[in-house]
């Protein structure tokens, strides 16, 4: 039962986005030149209530989301931004993008950033939500940018969602997210100031106004073109209608997969709580050949698996190799010898390297119906049993 797409890009159709037919009805896709409310207008207004922000920004992906959020803070070049040392490497990237250093933070054993290891005094934390699994944010630091591509709909243990309870939080409508566009992204600030700084960076430093050409006022920055587009943020409208039922069915087969995956020796449920998105069922093995194992005879029954081994940043070439395609090999050498740079571990990462080793997701299927999603978690259920 190999699922074709995954989560959001299931449920994208046709009939459910008005906003896209009329946006190519007026030919006119740049969100400034649409008739008002623009597409985009329309998604930052339902993102923000959705997930308790004070306002929203659209922007083209992701990655530029975090670089947005990273610029609003007024950074310094060459300042330390610490990171998990479990996540994808664009939050790596998105640092070095903005002339600042990424510095590895190891993890817990949920593989959230351990704010313990944060030198006193820390001033840039991004805190990567991964695969669902809502992270403790560090307290007493001024800027803690929440990453929330995987999480989108989470909720922290006081109930607030995920993305808004840090300076800024970041989401993801890559194709392989929650909700997609294909690509996009999105910025949520809990200051409505922020948002002025934020929206302006994004259209080359200006405070345009509908309709009219950019406006430059005394005193303006410079900027980027990162504007949100008609199309793709119609989309965005369609898929965040449909949140909160997708989250329910995750909570579901979430549900039903933990009834039929039967305890045995060597496997054990590394167990989400309630405020996460439930993406995947994480199992914890005895050993990486037993891991490994279990990936390959589910691959072989057709069924969908994954392990993080990939998202140990110090083990990432990006990070590792320090290569930059400026000839004076910036920002990181703005970091040579500086002990500031180090990435922050008890014991070298051995434990975190030694536990993704042993880890294994199964991704859930929101669009299944009850009969069907049952039925993937005895198929998976049967190939564990047979390890």
């Amino acid at each position: 039962m190999l699922r074709p797409l995954p989560y959001g890009a299931n449920y994208l159709g046709w009939q459910e986005t008005p906003e896209l037919r009329q946006a190519l009805d007026n030919k006119v896709l740049f969100r400034y030149s649409a008739p008002a409310p623009s597409n985009a207008d329309l998604l930052e207004a339902h993102a923000a209530e959705r997930l308790g922000a004070a306002r929203a920004l659209a922007v083209p992906n992701g990655t530029q989301a975090l670089r947005v959020a990273l610029m609003g803070t007024r950074p310094r070049v060459g300042e330390p931004v610490y990171i998990p040392a479990v996540t994808f490497v664009a939050v790596a990237g998105a640092v070095l993008s903005c002339g600042l250093i990424p510095v590895p933070v190891d993890v817990d054993e949920r593989f959230g950033l351990d704010a313990s290891l944060l030198p006193e005094g820390a001033e840039r934390v991004i805190v990567a939500h991964m695969e669902g699994l809502v992270a403790d944010l560090p307290e007493h630091v001024p800027y803690v940018i929440e990453d929330t591509a995987q999480a989108m709909g989470g909720r922290h243990e006081d109930g607030r969602c995920a993305g808004s309870v840090g300076y800024a939080g970041t989401f993801s409508f890559h194709h392989a997210k929650i909700l997609t566009s294909g690509e996009g992204g999105l910025v949520v600030v809990r200051d409505p100031a922020d948002w002025d700084v934020l929206r302006s960076y994004t259209d080359h430093g200006s405070a345009r106004e509908q309709g009219k050409y950019p406006a430059f006022e005394p005193g303006a920055f410079y900027g980027e073109n990162l504007c949100a587009n008609e199309a793709v943020t119609a989309v965005q409208l369609q898929q965040f209608r449909l949140l909160d039922e997708i989250l329910e069915s995750l909570e579901r087969h979430y549900a039903l997969t933990l009834e039929t995956v039967a305890a045995r020796p060597g496997i054990e449920v590394s167990p989400k709580r309630a405020g996460d998105v439930k993406t995947s069922v994480r199992l914890l093995l005895d050993s990486r050949e037993l891991r490994d194992g279990a990936l390959d005879r589910l691959a072989e029954q057709g069924l969908p698996c994954w392990s993080l081994d990939k998202y140990l940043l110090p083990d990432h070439p990006v990070v590792a190799g320090r290569a930059s395609l400026y000839a004076d090999g910036f920002p990181w050498n703005l970091a040579d010898g500086d002990d500031r740079f180090r990435a922050l571990s008890r014991d070298g990462f051995t434990a975190t390297r030694e536990r993704l080793g042993r880890t294994l997701c199964i991704p859930l299927a929101p669009e299944l119906d009850v009969e069907n999603q049952t039925l993937m978690a005895k198929q998976v259920a049967s190939v564990l049993a047979a390890l």
